[in-house]
This record gives structure tokens, C-alpha cells and sequence, in this order.
């Protein structure tokens, strides 16, 4: 079973890398670019076991080491 992880900075939070890259884009003539916000995606290989079981250990991963939940949202999802 593979885990992916998508985590992004919560909406209100300020995001300097996004930012830099916007006006990076902005100064290649991509001007129809109104926002960019930076997140990270996490691929876990998990060893089979049940699905349940697994959505419940991924969540807890994410919410101990894999995000900051004060500052971040993240989503995943369990694919076999």
C-alpha cells in the first residue's frame, strides 16, 4: 500500500516561498498568474495490512511529525 500526503499552509498563512515564486513567474511574462502557494507531498510505502488501519496510522503520522497542524491542512489518500 502506498500513502500520499498533501500538505498546505492554511489559507491566512503567510507564504514567502509562494510568493517568491509568483513574482518569478511574473517576471517570465506569466502574468495571468494570480497566486502561488507552496505544499509538500509525502509518499509513504506502507506494509499491507487493513485499510481502516491504515487511514487511521497515516493520520496519526500527520498530525505527530508530518504536519504542523496549527499552520498546515493535509489531506491523503491510501492506494493499493
Amino acid at each position: 500500500m502506498i500513502a500520499k500526503v498533501y500538505i498546505t499552509l492554511k489559507s491566512g498563512v503567510l507564504d514567502p516561498q509562494g510568493k517568491t515564486v509568483q513574482h518569478a513567474l511574473e517576471s517570465l511574462a506569466f502574468n495571468e498568474v494570480r497566486d502561488v502557494r507552496i505544499g509538500k507531498y509525502i509518499e509513504i510505502r506502507l506494509a499491507d495490512a487493513d485499510q481502516k488501519v491504515s487511514e487511521k496510522r497515516v493520520k496519526e503520522m500527520c498530525e505527530k511529525l508530518l504536519a504542523n497542524t496549527v499552520i498546515e491542512s493535509y489531506r491523503y489518500e491510501i492506494v493499493s
